[in-house]
């Protein structure tokens, strides 16, 4: 039996992101073929926040928490916003950084208590605390890039401190697994990386947990954007494209479910393009509340501007749903029956939502071969590849 020490930052149903849906799928299929992991996460005692038993239990992983303040998307200024609301407690570091060092430290400790036969961490926070855990214990590290500062920026003006933390980290890895080719190319060309030192592997989507019907009654037609709203998905270039698709059929609904640092922006800008009326701000979902608002849309959007992966349009089509995806997506390269398109072209996003609104053969079509489509996305595929690597380093 593999024994995998594995280090990530979210997980449900403390998850704000795709990583932690990524996380629990990934972990719960290498369970289920025989892996045995010791999940480490951070757990801030100081703050209010869901208990850490109270995470998904999964059969073959124990989860360990470290006292820590690093938590889901955290940037250099969430991180100290975070510190100082919670009256700058001395168990945590003053800023992100120090608090990363921190947490690497505690990680050194476990990794020389626990039996294991590799490493596995995911994203650049938990970068530290692998190298330390393999400095303590000469275990392969592998590490698990979900998204880079890249793709988190949307542009080329990275943090330069958490390009080095990424880059550091991905030279110092035994082997690097990129969420698609997508990212695996990235990695190569921004980070210097040898290509034969980085496989992809594309995420999947879960089926346990979805009801096999669902009826609601509705007039209107719904347009979904279901993510952050941050610069990194898009959610500008939806805002502009509903006011077009809206010129042409006032009757369509939009639906924004996340929450963000654009979040007032696109709020704004749907007043001040008068459609506010049409667009509604779910908030950020969790649970059921997420496939109750695929199953509601007649359409669901990913415009991002760059997207590692995306795993929002396969659980859109796992409830039955058209998507629409950017070209700049991992997931489009795996996708065959979705609409693909350029993030920027407004035009065509818009066309494309009213074509499938309206043409109900365009939809059906989507919808029925897109359902089937996705049933060959499980979690037993990334896991099986996962497990591969590892013994190619055991």
């Amino acid at each position: 039996m593999v024994k995998v020490l594995m280090f990530g930052w979210e997980f449900p149903p403390m998850n704000t992101g795709g990583l932690g849906t990524a996380c629990y799928g990934l972990t719960n299929a290498l369970a289920r073929n025989g892996v045995e992991i010791t999940f480490v996460l951070p757990y801030a005692e100081a703050s209010s926040e869901v208990p850490f038993m109270r995470l998904i239990p999964l059969r073959g992983i124990t989860f360990h928490p470290i006292n820590s303040l690093l938590g889901p998307y955290l940037t250099t200024q969430s991180y100290l916003r975070r510190y100082q609301k919670l009256g700058m407690p001395l168990m945590y570091g003053e800023s992100l950084f120090i608090e990363v060092a921190r947490y690497a430290e505690a990680a050194a400790k476990i990794a020389a208590i626990e039996q294991f036969d590799i490493i596995h961490c995911h994203d650049w926070m938990t970068f530290g605390a692998g190298m330390e855990a393999k400095r303590v214990s000469g275990k392969p590290l592998i590490i698990h890039v979900h998204a880079t500062e890249f793709d988190r920026t949307a542009s080329d003006h990275v943090n330069q401190a958490i390009y080095d933390a990424e880059r550091r980290g991905m030279h110092e890895a035994d082997h690097i697994i990129a969420v698609s080719e997508y990212t695996r190319k990235r990695i190569i060309e921004r980070y210097g990386i040898p290509p034969e030192k980085v496989t992809a592997v594309h995420n999947a989507v879960e089926f346990t947990s979805v009801p096999a019907t669902y009826t609601i009654a509705r007039d209107d037609k719904i347009v979904l954007f279901l993510g952050r709203i941050t610069v990194q998905k898009g959610p500008d270039y939806f805002i502009y494209a509903a006011k077009k698709v809206l010129d042409y059929d006032p009757h369509v609904k939009f639906i924004i479910a996340g929450t963000g640092d654009m979040e007032q922006f696109i709020i704004e800008k749907a007043a001040e393009m008068g459609i506010a009326d049409r667009v509604l701000f779910a908030g950020f979902l969790r649970g059921g509340q997420i496939d109750e608002a695929y199953r509601l849309a007649d359409v669901f959007v990913m415009p991002s501007v760059s997207e590692p992966f995306g795993i929002t349009p396969l659980e859109a089509m796992r409830n039955g749903t058209p998507v629409i995806i950017s070209k700049t997506s991992g997931v489009s390269e795996v996708l065959h029956h979705a609409l693909k398109v350029d993030f920027w072209d407004v035009d065509d996003i818009a066309n494309k939502i009213i074509g499938i609104l309206h043409y109900r053969t365009l939809h059906h079509e989507l919808k029925e071969h897109g359902s089937m489509e996705v049933r060959s996305f499980t979690w037993d595929v990334p896991a099986g590849k996962c497990i591969g690597i590892y013994r190619r380093f055991i």
